[in-house]
């Protein structure tokens, strides 16, 4: 897919795509900081109509609720590559002796041998956590490594 990119002198930049229905689809980086999404008359294309705007604040969240999906479904992909790399998910329950902790502290690496890549956290996904990223009760750990070393971090996060 092309995206073309302007710059607009004094506001910020312009991205543009024509997605599968044909519609030709744009987004305005606002130097301040928001977004509009714009949606071009297909007639015209130098007309353009304001879908929405977005603070930056909430394009960030609408920027991990679709990055989730695609971020979980690439780790996927890599485990389909590499024979014995599997990936997986681990839910941190209300009842997890690591709820309220730093990830750190669960050590499961060293423990396991299998690696939490993201924190899946409502709608947001923390890719790469650090060890001082504070778990939360629900919590999903994306997790990859070999399916004993997933078994092994889903006791962990349960257990202990």
């Amino acid at each position: 897919m092309d995206v073309n990119e302007t710059l607009l002198p004094g506001v910020g930049l312009r991205y543009e795509f024509d997605n599968a229905d044909g519609d030709r689809i744009g987004v305005i980086a606002h130097r301040k900081g928001h977004f509009e999404v714009l949606v071009y008359a297909s007639k015209d294309p130098d007309r353009a109509r304001r879908v929405f705007r977005l603070t930056e604040r909430e394009a960030e969240a609408m920027a991990q609720i679709l990055g989730a999906p695609r971020m979980v479904e690439s780790y996927a992909d890599l485990t389909k590559e590499v024979p014995g790399l599997d990936a997986g998910q681990v839910e941190v329950g209300s009842h997890s002796p690591y709820a309220g902790r730093p990830l750190g502290d669960t050590q499961a690496r060293t423990r396991t041998g299998a690696s939490i890549v993201a924190v899946v956290r409502d709608e947001q996904v923390l890719a790469s956590p650090g060890p001082d990223e504070m778990l939360h009760a629900h919590d999903v750990l994306v997790v990859i490594g070999t399916a004993d070393g997933i078994v092994a971090v889903r006791q962990l996060v349960e257990q202990g």
